[in-house]
């Protein structure tokens, strides 16, 4: 999707010299997809302690599930 946004320059430039982005839309795509699953984490984060357990760790650790 093609759209037209003013972005800092120095933030871009950082996120270049910072990255292995070869390009500014590299760079913002890099950018984006890294915040998204840093929010993923945070979210599964706040499930902790929510969630009950279920299942045998033991079994589960047998060769018919590697």
């Amino acid at each position: 999707m093609r759209t037209n946004i003013e972005i800092d320059q120095q933030a871009i430039t950082a996120i270049i010299q910072m990255s292995e982005a070869k390009t500014q839309k590299q760079a913002i795509e890099d950018a984006l997809k890294r915040y998204t699953r840093h929010m993923a984490q945070l979210a599964l984060l706040e499930l902790k302690g929510k969630v009950k357990w279920e299942g045998d760790l033991d079994d589960m650790r047998t060769s018919k599930y590697l």
